[in-house]
């Protein structure tokens, strides 16, 4: 169930997903630092979409964007 022993390959095929059975030392920290990078865009994505959100109609019933939607808060606002 192993999947079988490792056998020899050729060593100069290059692979960009770093060959056959690869595994760096810092797998760890790469895998950190990958996420946090997609963590950053992804807040910075959802922050650019909150500013620039505007529905021209309203919607019937609650959404979930309508919490954090300029256009809501500002509403809110208003009414208070």
């Amino acid at each position: 169930m192993g999947g079988g022993a490792r056998y020899p390959y050729p060593k100069e095929v290059w692979s960009p997903a770093g060959g056959w059975w690869t595994r760096p030392s810092n797998w760890k920290s790469n895998t950190a630092i990958a996420f946090a990078g997609i963590l950053a865009i992804s807040y910075g994505a959802f922050t650019l979409s909150i500013e620039r959100e505007w529905r021209p109609v309203a919607p019937t019933r609650p959404i979930p964007s309508m919490m954090w939607a300029k256009q809501y808060r500002e509403a809110k606002k208003e009414d208070s």
